[in-house]
């Protein structure tokens, strides 16, 4: 399998690429639930980041997600013994955790790269943990997507490895990594696409971050 990358920016010691395949991630006690599309009878989920899977109506998964119904927007899951509702592009965690939400596990792509699947404001995203960005960064295309108003945001200027970038500062509702949400987060849309969202220190300045090999895990701090 060909892994296409691009140069999203520059920390100490090289540039920062993206890989858009061989992803990996896993979150401790939970089931990341995302739904990709749906069909008459079929429900297209995504889950713990994985690849898009057809289930139809009454199957469950091994992941134990029962799917309970479908509509032309939306279907209607079960798991950890609760029913929920998704639209088309929107992800779900049901944890079994008796504590709550508060850390997550992720595995490193072939390149090194830690990537995930979370949300923003609801949305399902791609991002890749970067603690060489100041900020969540987004492009224009996923802002656009999640319903984000750029021209709304603070304008400023970055540099990025192709130079100087005209971005917006926003603020995010609610960011979405395993179990762990945060609300009210500042970011940076792009006026270009990228391939993934940089999950910057706004996010990760909030986290203990304990790397292990191949594998990081977060923990919530506050």
């Amino acid at each position: 399998m060909r892994c296409f990358r691009k140069v999203l920016g520059w920390r100490r010691g090289g540039p920062i690429f993206a890989c858009c395949l061989a992803v990996g991630w896993s979150a401790v006690e939970a089931v990341d639930v995302g739904l990709a599309g749906v069909f008459p009878g079929k429900a297209l989920l995504t889950i713990d980041g994985g690849a898009p899977r057809t289930v139809v109506v009454g199957a469950e998964t091994s992941e134990g997600v029962r799917v309970l119904a479908v509509d032309r927007e939306s279907a209607t899951i079960e798991s950890d013994g609760k029913k929920r509702t998704l639209r088309v592009g929107q992800n779900v965690v049901s944890s079994s955790s008796q504590q709550g939400g508060g850390r997550v596990v992720l595995t490193a792509d072939g390149n090194g790269h830690f990537l995930t699947t979370g949300n923003i404001n609801g949305s399902t995203v791609r991002f890749l943990v970067d603690t060489g960005a100041t900020m969540i960064s987004l492009g224009a295309s996923d802002a656009r997507r999640i319903g984000i108003d750029a021209s709304k945001g603070q304008p400023a200027v970055v540099n990025t490895a192709n130079g100087q970038a005209r971005v917006s500062r926003v603020q995010l509702d609610s960011v979405r990594v395993g179990e762990i949400v945060l609300h009210g987060i500042d970011a940076l849309v792009h006026q270009q696409d990228m391939p993934v969202v940089l999950l910057g220190m706004t996010f990760l300045n909030r986290m203990e971050m304990q790397r292990d090999g191949q594998t990081m895990t977060l923990r919530k701090r506050y």
